[in-house]
């Protein structure tokens, strides 16, 4: 069995949707005309093969392969797939390989002539990057009921649209999100390939690997507020930047993680008015933190947030801490790994510091599991994010093999 017509064919289609071609990456912000593109990319090579497409009321979409005389069973589904949303400027691979996989796993079992007799549907969740709301997997997080409906509609962007509007504005419905058990009950079995996003394959030896674990890890907005002034004329003693206890903080959040064996991360910052010549009012930074167990990821960010508080008593300046989505750590189930193994072979086992919605729906107690790709250089959430086109095809294969054990049992 091969995929690589299906794969090559899809994977040409989707590439060029919300390209940068200033610096490569990709913008496909939630419901941004961009992410509607990706959808309706995903709804026709969907209906060209004849799945049956559907949105449930959190708007994460369903593409449906239904056996001749399904009966409804719930708990039944074999279900793959992933996201089409990204980071700001990021790669190609991060979420769009598992849905092409899926859609190619279809194609290769069906030029094989395999009639699964259980459901198969490959799914895109919405928005699990959280590039524009802030809270990442919001798709499976209001789905698994992990995230309150009323708290998801009132997140707001950089320019000020809250989600609600965002989804008014693509023509969806708003008012139906919520925890939807009718939509995750049918799931028999979910499994998200996914690029690798590190570089522990390529020295194992393998294209493929099962994750067996995601670290606990979560997003905080630390607020550094100070004194807007003249930057000619103010005299260093009579400052109160917040720039500066800002900068204080993300040093000390680089030490702290390295001493307790984590990470922590500003990636994103938003000053306040931005003058060159000015001073600053305020600064709006966005902690990511991750840890191999949540007793050192509660420590280090108590220690990143007493360590910011501290400055700003120097500085003259006030600060704050807001959680805006934290994640606890998840164990893929042992007897699920077990059955992937008996499948594919002896393939490495992994654990990632990365969240994904394999891990959201793991955490509600649905039966999930994922597959990693190669990446041979180990970068992701950039333009350089890569992964060889034959480890694809074979990540492809491997989920059609896993869909043969699955459904047509």
């Amino acid at each position: 069995m091969t995929a690589s017509h299906g794969f090559d064919e899809l994977w040409a289609s989707l590439l060029p949707l919300g390209l940068d071609a200033r610096t490569g990456g990709y913008r496909r912000f939630a419901w941004t005309d961009a992410d509607l593109d990706c959808r309706a990319w995903f709804t026709s090579a969907a209906t060209q093969r004849g799945l049956t497409v559907e949105a449930d009321r959190n708007h994460n979409l369903w593409a449906w392969w239904l056996p001749p005389r399904w009966s409804g069973e719930p708990r039944n589904a074999f279900v793959a797939g992933s996201h089409l949303d990204s980071v700001p400027d990021g790669g190609a691979y991060d979420g769009p390989l598992g849905v092409v996989s899926a859609l190619a796993a279809v194609d290769g079992l069906r030029r094989d002539g395999f009639v699964p007799r259980r459901p198969v549907a490959v799914v895109v969740f919405a928005d699990e990057e959280g590039a524009r709301f802030g809270v990442a997997c919001i798709g499976s997080r209001l789905a698994t009921g992990a995230l309150d409906p009323d708290r998801a509609l009132s997140l707001r962007d950089d320019e000020g649209t809250t989600l609600a509007q965002a989804l008014s504005q693509s023509g969806l419905e708003p008012q139906r999100i919520g925890s939807d058990r009718e939509a995750l009950d049918r799931i028999g079995l979910f499994v998200e390939l996914h690029i690798e996003q590190g570089r522990a394959l390529g020295p194992a030896g393998s294209a493929l690997g099962i994750a067996s674990d995601i670290w606990p890890h979560g997003r905080w907005r630390l607020g550094f507020e100070g004194e807007a002034n003249h930057a000619g004329t103010t005299l260093l003693g009579d400052r109160h930047d917040p720039m500066l206890t800002f900068a204080a903080t993300a040093l000390a959040a680089r030490q702290r993680a390295h001493e307790n064996h984590a990470l922590a991360t500003f990636g994103r910052t938003m000053v306040e008015p931005g003058a060159t010549n000015g001073i600053a009012a305020s600064v709006q930074a966005w902690l990511d933190a991750r840890a191999p167990d949540q007793a050192t990821l509660d420590a280090l960010v108590t220690s990143i947030w007493a360590g910011a508080a501290d400055r700003a008593a120097l500085d003259g300046t006030k600060v704050t801490l807001d959680e805006e989505s934290v994640t606890s750590r998840v164990e893929f189930a042992t007897a699920l790994r077990e059955r992937l193994q008996g499948t594919l072979g002896d393939l490495p086992q992994l654990g990632t510091g990365a969240g994904h919605d394999a891990g959201i729906l793991a955490a509600a107690g649905i039966p999930a599991a994922m597959l990693f790709v190669r990446n041979p250089t180990g970068i992701s959430h950039a333009p350089s994010e890569h992964a060889e086109r034959d480890d694809c095809v074979a990540g492809a294969d491997a989920l059609a093999r896993v869909v043969e054990d699955w459904a047509g049992a």
